[in-house]
């Protein structure tokens, strides 16, 4: 993979953290770490708290408790937008790209905080390293398939050079094909730039591929961590997550 879209990585740290909604803690207590080269993972059954988790790291849902920080900044309930000017990537499961615009406008749109000088040159960036997208500037984003789209998402966010890349399902919907050539070669490419890489993902077997350190959350809370050849042989995730068996490799 070529192109320059990535920044040296920053540590994103959360401390205590609990949020949720209206008051109400969703995610209770979770300290997590991602450092700079790496990829950690979350895994958990639905309604454990993930896609929370990461909307509270990057502001989009309030933090009740403990903090956020990413390098040497408090971003605790920052806005987004500050939280993307700081060098950290969103990339949401849903709502990831706007349909109704064409591909090129939607990478305009990822450039927004950049000198008008610069977003060519970012864009041009974006298309080497997902060069698929290069025959689709012109199409409307609500016409790409899953992973064309999920590309585009991706893209969007690297526009500002984020040094910390958040994900949240991002193989989700997509084909097993897609989904291990955008795990595998895309977010670990990101990682082996020296970029930090947080994901939430629901393929736990994938996810163990790619990571240097997954966490498992259960009823909101941190329940199991550690480096993938560790959680492959704990029993109690091998019956929850891996269906009993040890994973293929």
């Amino acid at each position: 993979m070529s192109g320059d879209l990535s920044t040296p990585g920053q540590i994103l740290r959360a401390t205590g953290l609990s949020a949720g909604y209206d008051g109400r803690a969703i995610v209770h207590d979770v300290s997590i770490e991602a450092t700079p080269g790496k990829v950690v993972s979350i895994v958990g059954p639905n309604g454990s708290g993930k896609s929370t988790l990461l909307k509270s790291l990057v502001g989009v849902v309030p933090v009740l408790g403990g903090t956020v920080n990413v390098g040497d900044a408090d971003i605790t309930n920052m806005t987004p937008e500050r939280v993307a000017t700081l060098g950290v990537g969103y990339v949401p499961q849903i709502d990831d790209v706007f349909p109704p615009l064409t591909v090129k406008e939607n990478l305009d749109i990822g450039g927004y905080l950049l000198p008008r000088h610069e977003v060519g040159a970012r864009i041009e960036a974006v298309l080497e390293f997902f060069p698929r997208l290069k025959t689709m500037m012109s199409r409307r984003a609500g016409k790409l398939s899953g992973g064309e789209r999920k590309m585009l998402a991706m893209g969007r966010v690297l526009m500002l050079r984020p040094s910390v890349l958040v994900l949240d399902e991002p193989t989700a919907n997509l084909a097993p094909l897609v989904a291990t050539q955008l795990l595998e070669e895309y977010i670990r490419g990101f990682a082996e730039k020296g970029s930090t890489v947080l994901l939430v993902e629901q393929r736990a077997k994938a996810a163990l591929r790619v990571s240097d350190w997954t966490c498992v959350l259960g009823g909101g809370r941190v329940v199991l961590e550690g480096p993938p050849s560790d959680l492959e042989n704990n029993p109690i995730f091998v019956e929850s997550f891996l269906g009993g068996g040890a994973p293929r490799r």
